[in-house]
């Protein structure tokens, strides 16, 4: 990996953290819990309730991101970044770029 494409993922990974913390924010405030006589516009209790479980899970998939894409981030410079865990090929930059987190070729994914 060129270093020029190595500051361009750590500019997606920053990028990346951030809106992902901000969706944690957002998420957090859409998961409170919703009185029993709360009606949100037009929306009924049972599409609020709909809707809530829809926030938490996505809230939850944010929550387990957060932590991959700030140990992506912290591991950036080691000599081993952008290697397959398990059979050490380069992972494309392509694919890190779509996913930073990646840490598998997609032929080890596949596997």
């Amino acid at each position: 990996m060129t270093p020029e494409n190595k500051e361009q993922l750590r500019q997606k990974l920053i990028a990346e953290v951030e809106a992902t913390k901000n969706d944690i924010d957002r998420l957090e405030e859409l998961t409170q819990p919703i009185a029993p006589d709360n009606a949100i516009g037009r929306l009924s209790r049972m599409e609020a309730l709909n809707s809530k479980s829809v926030n938490e899970a996505a809230l939850e998939s944010a929550l387990a991101k957060l932590p991959r894409l700030e140990n992506t981030l912290a591991k950036i410079d080691h000599p081993e970044f952008g290697l397959c865990k398990k059979c050490k090929s380069p992972i494309p930059f392509e694919r890190l770029m779509f996913m930073p987190e990646s840490n598998l070729c997609m032929s080890c994914v596949r596997r």
